[in-house]
């Protein structure tokens, strides 16, 4: 037999019945990512999004306005969201 080289050619040799804790460590570090760095990203795009003024906003708007700003290389369509935003709810008052 043929010493394997990476974890994921260990992978299918491990059997599950033997070694359980084997096999579950091997899965886990196959999922791990390689750096740090999407997560310290993540913080430096937290610390441009969340200044001063915007200290009392909700998570649920900080958390977009950080994806927003991870993500601005792509192509929003304003249009479609506006109108999708507008279809959603009547927000439209009635002055009678």
């Amino acid at each position: 037999m043929v010493k394997p080289r990476r974890i994921i050619d260990t992978l299918p040799d491990t059997n599950i019945n033997l070694y359980p804790n084997v096999r579950t460590i091997f899965t886990v570090l196959l999922t791990m990512p390689p750096s740090s760095s999407s997560a310290e990203r993540s913080f430096s795009a937290m610390r441009r999004v969340k200044s001063y003024l915007r200290s009392t906003m909700a998570d649920d708007r900080l958390s977009a306005l950080a994806i927003l700003h991870s993500h601005r290389e792509m192509d929003v369509d304003i249009n479609s969201i506006i109108n999708e935003f507008a279809a959603n709810k009547s927000r439209r008052l009635e002055f009678v």
